[in-house]
């Protein structure tokens, strides 16, 4: 039978009255022994400081104090706890912490309180030495301790009265049975007291309840020594953990109740729970239990049996320990294993909290496992089909599908197709408009664009998507909007070295080359004709949709040319001005900004000797020339065109063809109205003559 402190106080109180009934004699022992009892106290209490100091609780666990009623006490004890109550609580009662067993908060004020432990451990230990005061019994005196067997002889009033086989009768006092739960031996029953050196009425006062506390501190060393398991109840809650009665109160930290923190230990009241002894002082009462050490033994074992069954590629059961930035850890049943967060989903995960909860049950595969280091890596998402197995048949370049943006970053978008295969659009594959735009003002996360797949390769896991060919090539409808000959309006976005970029709407810039701007001037620097910002007129001259180019012209918006050569032809004799002469020829003024070249060959038939050598091709001079042949500068001469290119703007002209073609004009105007000779034998001296008799 386990007792309660309880029957502590009980005992103390008849051992009270028994002192105070004693002889004169023995009060003035008492009075000596009390002494001897403070300065017994003093010392222990010294003791018990220095522990606290040595010794503090882990996680603030508050100490607890245990009355003891060891037969192996100073002699004096016994007369101080007679003589004062107080004494017996600083002297037999102390504290244990959840992790190192800390000093006791009682011992600790009554040495010194600015030694105290830290302020939980102080807390608790003041709230256990209140409740401690109530169980608190004094050390008997070693001659005072005796054990004996004796028959229980009747039932009195008083008490139970026994035969000490000594011719005499003793006395256990009522209070033992009646203010604990202590049953009353049966009649006849042969049971061990303890001596107490007490008498009254005749008969000797024994201890039954002693000895039963005696033989269960002597159970409970054995116990603890042989690190077996003992049986408890929960009887109270206390700052830092709970008082568990194992024959004697114990104090079972909160940290070491499981294995994993208790919300609310209040709920464990009144349980019955195997707990394990991981300090004991008899002499100071304190016992400390803890029932996650035996967990942790299972656990141990049953690591290692897992241990054995475990391999790569098994299907494991768990639930999710703890929840961390990088994954989660999964109880396996004994040995914890890693779930990291790349390993959680073929999908995007932005934090682990978001699938996994604590204590949430889950299956896993074990994806690799160090037994020598006992670390284990899972995978959740390994149990689920791998969406790049068939994404090339079922994404396939040039395809057109759907998709959800997932991400946005300053290079582009990232486009999940399904879950586990995101594709990166390209920031330059979002837009036609070629004007640098950041990604986020072009799309945001959660939307659903329509993507083209431009590129995929499932062994990289990787896939090039463009949101831009999703949508009709505006590029494609430039030709139709603006065939070559329109004239369009547009600021100049940009200018170059060698022209401007006129735009013609948004996202689309023609370019007007230098060569474009004018049909006389010959234009070295665009900066000195273009400013940034200004209005143009000019004349589509080129689409080239597939290089996305527009050329444009602005000398063609007044094309003065264009109307020339749909009124002149090659053959045709034309009057020109000879505007200057260069060295290869004469060039011709024929209407207004249009000119064209009489080269050197065209302007007179050079007839040379042999042995002369070829003509010259150019004259050699250095200065200007103020004639090229018959042909001065300001004078006006017939002329023959002998080429037209529209496309170059170019008219070659000759002078020597526009002089024979007159010659012939002449002989046969001549041979038309001459009298003196038949026409038919008119010759050209003939019509010579005539010319110059005129």
């Amino acid at each position: 039978m386990f007792l309660d402190d309880n029957q502590t106080t009980a005992n103390s109180g008849t051992n009270a009255g028994a002192a105070a009934a004693a002889p004169a004699p023995d009060a003035e022992n008492t009075a000596k022994d009390a002494n001897s009892h403070v300065d017994g106290a003093k010392n222990e209490a010294q003791d018990q400081k220095n522990e606290a100091s040595e010794t503090r609780p882990e996680g603030g666990s508050a100490a607890v104090p245990q009355a003891d009623g060891d037969s192996r006490q100073n002699p004096g004890e016994k007369h101080a706890e007679a003589g004062s109550q107080t004494s017996t609580s600083g002297s037999g009662a102390t504290g244990a912490s959840s992790e190192t067993g800390g000093a006791a908060g009682a011992a600790t004020h009554a040495a010194d309180a600015a030694d105290a432990a830290a302020a939980d451990e102080a807390a608790g230990s003041e709230e256990m030495s209140k409740l401690m005061e109530q169980y608190d019994e004094k050390q008997e005196a070693a001659s005072q301790s005796e054990i004996i067997e004796v028959t229980v002889v009747a039932y009195t009033e008083h008490g139970v009265v026994v035969d000490t086989g000594q011719k005499t009768e003793g006395l256990i006092p009522a209070a033992e049975f009646s203010e604990t739960e202590i049953p009353r031996p049966e009649p006849n029953a042969k049971i061990e007291v303890q001596r107490t050196g007490e008498r009254k009425d005749g008969f000797e006062i024994l201890s039954y309840q002693k000895v039963l506390r005696r033989r269960m501190w002597e159970k409970l060393e054995a116990a603890f020594k042989a690190k077996e398991t003992v049986k408890g109840k929960v009887v109270d809650r206390i700052k830092g953990g709970l008082v568990v009665d194992i024959g004697v109160r114990a104090f079972l930290p909160g940290s070491q109740y499981d294995l994993r923190p208790v919300a609310n230990l209040d709920d464990l009241m009144s349980q019955e729970m195997e707990v394990r002894i991981t300090k004991l002082n008899r002499r100071r009462g304190n016992v400390v239990v803890s029932r996650r050490a035996i967990l942790e033994e299972g656990q141990l074992a049953k690591r290692a049996e897992l241990m054995e069954s475990l391999h790569e590629g098994d299907k494991v059961h768990g639930f999710v320990k703890n929840v961390t930035e990088y994954g989660a850890f999964v109880d396996l049943g004994g040995i914890d294993g890693l779930l990291h967060l790349t390993d959680l989903s073929w999908g995007r995960v932005k934090h682990p909290s978001d699938m996994l909860k604590p204590d949430q049950e889950l299956d896993v595969v074990i994806l690799k496992f160090d037994k020598e280091k006992q670390r284990i890596s899972l995978g959740l998402k390994q149990l689920m089909p791998d969406p790049w197995v068939n994404a090339s048949e079922k994404y396939p370049a040039g395809g057109k599908v759907k998709g959800k943006v997932v991400g946005v970053v300053d290079y582009g978008v990232f486009v999940e197709l399904e879950q586990g295969i995101e594709g990166l659009v390209h920031v330059s594959e979002m837009s036609w408009n070629k004007k640098p735009t950041h990604p986020s003002k072009l799309a945001k996360v959660g939307d659903e664009v329509d993507v083209v797949v431009l590129d995929i390769k499932p062994s990289d896991r990787r896939v090039s998507l463009g949101i831009k060919q999703a949508q009709p090539d505006p590029w494609m409808l430039i030709a139709d909007k603006y065939p070559v000959g329109t004239i369009v309006t547009g600021k100049i976005r940009n200018i170059a070295e060698f022209g401007a970029f006129v735009e013609i709407e948004d996202g689309f810039d023609g370019l007007v080359h230098v060569s474009d701007v004018s049909w006389t001037e010959r234009i070295k620097n665009p900066h000195e004709v273009f400013k940034k910002g200004d209005e143009v007129t000019a004349k589509v001259l080129k689409v080239d949709p597939e290089n996305r180019r527009v050329s444009l012209g602005i000398k063609q918006v007044n094309d003065i040319w264009g109307d020339w050569f749909k009124q002149h032809k090659v053959g045709q004799i034309v009057k020109g001005k000879v505007s200057r002469i260069a060295t290869f020829g004469a060039f011709v003024e024929l209407g207004e900004n249009i000119e064209a070249l009489c080269h050197n060959t065209e302007i007179e038939e050079h007839k040379r000797r042999r042995d002369e050598g070829p003509a010259p091709m150019h004259r050699m001079s250095t200065g200007p020339l103020k004639s090229a042949g018959p042909l001065e500068p300001g004078k006006e001469y017939d002329f023959k065109i002998v080429k037209i290119s529209p496309e170059t703007r170019r008219i070659g002209l000759s002078y020597r063809a526009a002089v024979k073609q007159q010659e012939r004009r002449e002989i046969d105007q001549y041979r038309s109205t001459s009298t003196s000779k038949s026409s038919s034998t008119a010759t050209i001296g003939d019509a010579l003559k005539s010319k110059l008799g005129r």
